[in-house]
C-alpha cells in the first residue's frame, strides 16, 4: 500500500510564445494507503497532470510529492524512474497495448528487465485470469473489445505488484455496462490486495462509486468529499 502527500504543487508549461499555462496551481492533498479515490473535473482542470506528477512522469514546477515518506521531488531522474517502475502502475484511457504483441506479451512487457528466472508467464496468466481474460492470452489487441483491452491494461498495471495504481479515465470510451464491470473489478482489486487506487474522471457516476471524490477546477482543489459506498456489484 502507498500513502500520498502532495504539498502546494504547481506545474506550468509554455504553450507557444509567450503563453504560459498553469496546469496545477498550489494543489495540496493527502491519500491514505489503501484508499480508492477519484480526481474529478472537466477537461483541462489538471486531472491528468496531477496523476502524471504523482506518478513521477513529470517534474512539478514547485511543491512536493511524497510517496510512502519519500520526497520524490528530491530524487534524480534515474531514482525517479526506478521508484516509478517498482511501485507505481498505470492504466491509460486508451489502454496503450502494443498491436504487434499478444495480450499475454503485453501484460508481461513491464517485466522485460526482470531478473532471469522470474516467473513472468505464470504471473501474467494469473492476472489475466483474475480480470476475466484467461481465454484471450494469445489474441492480439485488435481482437479484443474496448472493455477487454482495458481489462488487459489493468492486468499489465498490476504485473509488478505495485503499491499505487493511477488510472486516467479508464472508463471513458466504454458503454455503461462495461464501465460498471471495470469499476467493480477495480473495487475488488483495491479491497483484496490493498493497493492504493487513484482514478481521474470527468464522469460523476464513476466518481460516485469510489470512496472519496477530490474535485479540481483550474488546477486547484475545490472540494474533497468522502462517500459511503455500496460495495455490491453495480447493476
Amino acid at each position: 500500500m502507498a500513502a500520498i502527500e502532495v504539498r502546494d504543487l504547481t506545474l506550468t508549461y509554455r504553450q507557444g510564445e509567450p503563453s504560459v499555462v498553469q496546469a496545477l496551481a498550489g494543489v495540496t492533498l493527502s491519500v491514505q494507503a489503501g484508499e480508492f479515490v477519484s480526481v474529478v473535473g472537466r477537461s483541462g482542470t489538471g486531472k491528468t497532470t496531477l496523476l502524471h506528477a504523482v506518478g513521477l512522469l513529470v517534474r512539478p514546477t514547485s511543491g512536493r510529492v511524497v510517496l510512502d515518506g519519500v520526497d520524490t521531488t528530491a530524487l534524480s531522474d534515474h531514482e525517479r524512474a526506478s521508484f516509478r517502475g517498482g511501485r507505481i502502475g498505470f492504466v491509460l484511457r486508451r489502454h496503450g497495448l502494443l498491436p504487434a504483441l499478444t495480450v499475454l506479451e503485453n501484460v508481461m512487457l513491464p517485466l522485460r528487465y526482470a531478473p532471469i528466472g522470474t516467473r513472468r508467464g505464470r504471473r501474467a496468466r494469473e492476472l489475466l485470469d483474475l480480470v476475466g481474460l484467461a481465454g484471450h492470452v494469445d489474441d492480439r489487441p485488435d481482437q479484443l473489445t474496448v472493455g477487454q483491452a482495458q481489462r488487459a491494461a489493468i492486468a499489465r498495471a498490476l504485473i509488478k505488484a505495485p503499491a499505487l495504481v493511477l488510472a486516467d479515465e479508464p472508463t471513458a470510451d466504454v458503454d455503461d455496462e462495461t464501465s460498471d464491470e471495470l469499476l467493480y473489478l477495480l473495487q475488488q482489486l483495491n479491497r483484496t490486495s490493498g493497493v492504493t487506487l487513484v482514478v481521474a474522471t470527468d464522469d460523476p457516476d464513476v466518481a460516485s462509486c469510489l470512496d472519496r471524490v477530490i474535485r479540481l477546477r483550474d488546477g486547484r482543489v475545490v472540494s474533497d468529499q468522502r462517500l459511503r459506498v455500496d460495495r455490491k456489484r453495480p447493476g
